[in-house]
């Protein structure tokens, strides 16, 4: 429960704010107008800023990064 707590207080940052944003403007939009595939992507974004997860997961999009120095073997050939 600790940890729970943790994730929804700490660590605010711009990007979270502004998803929350969004997301509480598309779900009253969406209770407005009757629309529930804006809903559901409202829903996604109030999930999205409460768990502080983007589209990629909570390690982001992790690409590995190769050093093009350690890389001049390959070029060689």
């Amino acid at each position: 429960m600790n940890t729970l707590k943790l994730r929804l207080l700490t660590n605010w940052n711009i990007m979270r704010v502004v998803r929350l944003v969004i997301g509480l403007y598309l779900l009253i939009s969406a209770v407005q107008m009757h629309d529930w595939l804006v809903g559901t992507l409202s829903l996604l974004f109030v999930v999205m800023a409460i768990t502080n997860t983007g589209c990629c997961g909570a390690q982001g999009c992790a690409v590995p990064y190769k050093n093009p120095q350690n890389n001049t073997d390959e070029l060689n050939k």
